[in-house]
């Protein structure tokens, strides 16, 4: 059976925990027979971790956000026998290209170790946080332990940068069965829900996360070694997950999303070759592939400046997994259905089958219309298994065709 300390799986790590120094964990006075002593063994020989000036590691004392946002950062890096430290390839290929660019010009010279003078921690704080890893001011004071709540929202955006974001039903659904979830705020709740389906973090025996419970050292290294090796992390178990697709994030990364079914999930690969049909002028985020006039319209969407701007595109062929919801969106302009027929087509086709020429009649009736008189009456009709509303925005530009399985 396990012990209280595998279920606190909490990221986070140790106390002293210098620049890096390969001070041998085994010659540590205090964690014979400890449960983390292989652990800490591993961690030493990696060199990212130091022990105290009296032979001590302390594994029981609590851990501070500047020791984990460090010894977090040394966990992405090699040691070379001659002492030079890199970043593992594997991070550097999991981040975006804008913080792999910051990587490469901001922090060249980094040299991962504390500062001899002045506060020791500033270069993996200022470091991370460039990253996006933590917020500027996310801890009033960076020497104060952590909680378990802390830890899981470093760990939302540590896998945010390096991985991808869970989906968040899902996860929520997950933490739920934790008695004391509802002692922790709805932010909070989403960071814990992402450390526990990523198998990173576990609760207790006793049925509870451990909402405003501290973190010791021993437990920040057991959650490093989980975030280093994915075959490490805990088997959470199956929460009734479904259909599962890893997809491209606004921000430029990853989350999983699961579809209530495989019908949606198909629709989302039909949709992704449907915005191939326009060669590049699309752009895919999340569950919305957006098609656009030409390359200047699609870069000026996605530099835009505006709000208006970034969302703009001619069609957008949607998903709304938690509402079991499909779309198409067009705004009415000058050859924007003729350029995005063959996409439309595609995903509608798959859609509705037999009867998709139905909906293909309705659906450009209805653009015509609108474009010719600038108002619709909203609609709702059965075509198929399918409800289909129409309805006009306030613009008198855009027309939104929401289809529903009924």
């Amino acid at each position: 059976m396990k012990r209280w300390h595998t279920w606190v799986s909490t990221m986070v790590i140790a106390g002293m925990l210098t620049a890096g120094g390969s001070a041998a964990a085994a010659g540590f006075t205090d964690t014979h027979g400890h449960w983390a002593e292989p652990t800490i063994s591993v961690m030493g020989q990696q060199g990212l971790l130091d022990g105290f000036p009296d032979g001590t590691f302390r594994p029981n004392e609590t851990v501070t956000a500047d020791q984990f946002v460090k010894i977090a950062l040394l966990a992405y890096t090699d040691l070379y026998p001659n002492g030079e430290r890199k970043w593992k390839s594997s991070f550097l290929g999991a981040l975006s290209a804008s913080n792999q660019s910051i990587l490469q010009q901001d922090y060249r010279d980094f040299t991962f170790k504390p500062n001899t003078v002045g506060y020791w921690a500033k270069p993996y704080l200022d470091l991370a946080t460039d990253l996006h890893f933590i917020s500027k001011g996310q801890f009033a004071d960076y020497k104060a332990a952590l909680k378990r709540e802390d830890v899981a929202e470093i760990l939302y955006y540590l896998m945010k940068e390096t991985e991808y974001l869970e989906d968040e039903t899902y996860s929520l659904r997950a933490a739920a069965r934790f008695g004391d979830l509802q002692s922790a705020t709805a932010r909070q709740q989403k960071f814990i829900g992402e450390a526990l389906t990523k198998g990173i973090m576990e609760g207790y025996p006793n049925g509870y996360f451990g909402v405003g419970r501290y973190v010791t050292r021993a437990e920040a290294l057991e959650i490093i070694a989980r975030l280093q090796d994915k075959s490490k992390r805990l088997n959470v178990g199956s929460v009734g997950e479904g259909y599962v697709k890893v997809v491209p994030t606004k921000e430029g990364s990853y989350k999983k999303l699961i579809f209530p079914d495989e019908r949606m999930l198909q629709a989302y690969e039909v949709m992704e070759a449907a915005g191939k049909l326009r060669g590049t002028n699309y752009d895919l985020e999340e569950t919305t592939l957006r098609l656009f006039e030409n390359a200047e319209a699609k870069n000026k969407a996605l530099s835009g400046a505006t709000a208006e701007a970034r969302n703009s595109g001619e069609v957008s062929l949607w998903l709304d997994p938690q509402f079991a919801t499909y779309g198409v969106t067009v705004r009415l302009q000058d050859g924007a259905l003729a350029r995005n027929t063959e996409s439309i087509r595609k995903f509608t086709d798959f859609l509705f089958g037999y009867d998709a020429d139905i909906f293909y009649r309705q659906f450009t009736a209805a653009c015509t219309e609108a474009s010719a008189k600038g108002v619709l009456e909203t609609t709702t009709k059965q075509i198929g298994s399918f409800s289909v509303e129409t309805r006009l925005e306030a613009d008198g530009k855009t027309i939104v065709f929401s289809i529903i399985h009924t």
